[in-house]
């Protein structure tokens, strides 16, 4: 039997009139339940909301005359709705939904809240959920709340007064949770690669599921991070027990974990009632592009359904239908562009359907909605990479995905690139890779060095890389003078596989501009590794080489290799230097003046 309060408050809502419902964990269940149980007298009401964790009883079959929903964000309990066409999709930009409210082109006139008890000043708070809920409490001629115990007090822009509530229902009643899954590797995957695209100091935003999960938890050894998010997950809070999260870096709001949302265990609830950390704010702030810009080094992971070989990136349809929704995704890519030092990064599983369909894609399915342009996409990831898209041609980008797809499609992608004249003909599949190679951020004299894994996609960044060389320098690294680096020879010199032959390239931080290079192969007679370095001139003398050769060591002694081995002009001084100081203990043997150097790391001294 319904309480008499909430039948009550239930009947003051008027037929045709707009319903919002409360965000994610603030879902007021009680009066939801209620408008179907005592609602017999409402019809033609349009219900609006976010994502809402609890039950959605107003979309069953048969309610259609009295409720008709429509999501800004489509969740589990509405999928099925809209996909038969009993309930309607709204696709926007989260950012701009309190925009479309206050200016009452979406107009918002009966607002179903629920918020913590009353301060002795009469101030409930909108708890874990300010969002959207903010602006319809500002404007709708109706606000009907729960008023639960058990909702936090949460700090920000979070704050009613109790007039403002027309009528309210004291309840008792958990706030539904969103339990963490269990990470499997390939989130686990897809989070180291990310978390090597993250410097210390760096401010993130990250999203729900798996691959943010994944994202989080490999951010142990990070310092100093910063949090400015649509949402905030048990990932953050761990990360904020454990030190590496302060804020103390942060340009915007420093020290505060900033949020519209929080979503997660009832642990996670506690934690942020009364935190002082914690900044709720809406989405017209939180997920502003502007704002996000403002913030230095901010870091935006979002997930993608499926990525085409052009960068184009479905995010919000599944199957040719509707599956989720644009939300911030848009908001925080083209912000995190646009920061300083910032990094707008897509996640995705390379594969679906049990391996049996590549995410990454010639083309998108018909009816796919394509979320992200491919003019706003920067780093895509899987769990076999990054590919760095910003800046980079058609044939770049083919290239860059093909090598992070999984390695059962990457035949096909290859042909389909081809037969679209995305690559040239003569294209390479690229080799599976080996064991993951982190990203690193080195120091050298004068600055620093980014030392990552040589790519695939890096042909035409070698090729330029060599074509800048000194003829001095050149004749050192080939032994010999040299006018062209045709395509042929520079796919072959960016085809590895991390075990055979393994690659670095070293970049400049903030231009990713390769100037820097060092491969070996590994001779199967002797199990030594025939390694080779070149460096750009203004570069040489300081370090570079050095950093590559500590890199590479370690890479070989980790692939179980037996040595190294090179042929250096004996008259190429520096390089000599690089290896006397590599520790390893080079024996040389002179032939034509090349000194053929050899180190065994079973004879290390």
């Amino acid at each position: 039997m319904i309480d008499a309060r909430i039948e009550h408050a239930i009947r003051a809502i008027p037929a045709g009139r707009r319903i919002l419902i409360g965000s994610g964990a603030a879902e007021p269940s009680q009066l939801v339940n209620g408008l179907v149980t005592a609602g017999e007298h409402l019809g033609d009401n349009e219900i609006v909301h976010l994502l809402t964790l609890g039950p959605a009883p107003y979309v069953a079959p048969g309610l259609e005359r009295r409720f008709r929903h429509t999501a800004f964000f489509i969740g589990e309990n509405t999928r099925a709705a809209i996909a038969e066409g009993r309930a309607d999709y709204l696709p926007v930009f989260l950012s701009e939904i309190p925009s479309l409210i206050r200016s009452r082109r979406v107009r918002v006139d009966v607002a179903l809240i629920q918020v913590s008890p009353p301060d002795r000043r009469g101030f409930v708070s909108l708890g874990v959920s300010v969002d959207i809920v903010r602006a319809a409490v500002e404007t709708a001629d109706l606000v009907i709340a729960e008023i639960n115990r058990r909702m936090p007090r949460t700090h920000g822009d979070s704050f009613l007064h109790r007039s403002r509530i027309h009528h309210a229902i004291d309840v008792d009643v958990p706030l539904p949770e969103h339990a963490p899954e269990p990470l499997d590797e390939v989130a686990r995957a897809i989070g180291r690669h990310v978390a090597g695209l993250i410097p210390d100091g760096a401010t993130l935003q990250t999203g729900i599921g798996k691959l943010p999960d994944g994202v989080l938890a490999a951010l142990d050894n990070h310092h100093d991070l910063g949090v400015h998010t649509e949402m905030l997950s048990d990932g953050v809070m761990r990360l904020v027990e454990r030190g590496n999260v302060t804020g103390r870096k942060k340009t915007q709001l420093p020290g505060k974990l900033v949020t519209s949302f929080v979503m997660g265990s009832r642990a996670l609830y506690e934690w942020v009632d009364d935190h002082p950390m914690i900044e709720m704010r809406p989405s017209d702030y939180t997920n502003d592009p502007s704002v996000i810009a403002r913030q230095d080094r901010m870091i935006a992971v979002n997930a993608a359904l499926a990525v085409d070989l052009t960068g184009q990136v479905a995010a919000d349809t599944l199957g040719g239908r509707f599956y989720s929704g644009i939300g911030g995704q848009v908001d925080f890519i083209r912000g995190a562009a646009r920061s300083r030092e910032g990094k707008a990064i897509l996640a995705l599983r390379s594969t679906a359907k049990g391996g049996a369909v590549s995410r990454i894609m010639p083309v998108l399915d018909a009816g796919a909605g394509i979320v992200t342009s491919r003019g706003d996409v920067r780093y895509v990831v899987t769990e076999f990479g990054v590919a760095d898209l910003w800046g980079r041609s058609v044939r770049e980008r083919a290239q860059a995905l093909i090598a992070i797809a999984h390695p059962d499609h990457r035949s096909a992608l290859l042909d389909a690139a081809r037969a679209r004249h995305y690559v040239l003909p003569d294209q390479r599949v690229p080799r599976a890779r080996g064991p993951y190679v982190e990203a690193r951020t080195m120091a050298i004299g004068g600055g620093t060095i980014v030392l990552r894994p040589l790519l695939a996609s890096d042909e035409s960044a070698v090729q330029a890389l060599l074509y800048h060389l000194s003829n001095e320098s050149v004749y050192k690294r080939f032994l010999a003078h040299r006018r062209e680096y045709a395509h042929e020879e520079m796919q072959a010199m960016v085809d590895v596989d991390d075990d055979t032959c393994v690659g670095l390239a070293a970049c400049l931080p903030d231009s990713g501009e390769l100037v820097g290079l060092a491969r070996y192969d590994v001779n199967p007679a002797t199990r030594l590794g025939d390694i080779a370095f070149v460096v750009r001139d203004e570069l040489q003398g300081r370090g570079v080489g050095t950093r590559l050769m500590q890199q590479m060591v370690a890479i070989a002694r980790a692939r179980g290799i037996a040595g190294l081995e090179a042929d250096v002009l004996a008259t190429n001084g520096p390089m000599m230097t690089v290896f006397e100081r590599s520790g390893l203990g080079f024996r040389g043997a002179m032939e034509d003046g090349v000194m053929h150097l050899e180190a065994r790391f079973a004879e290390e001294k």
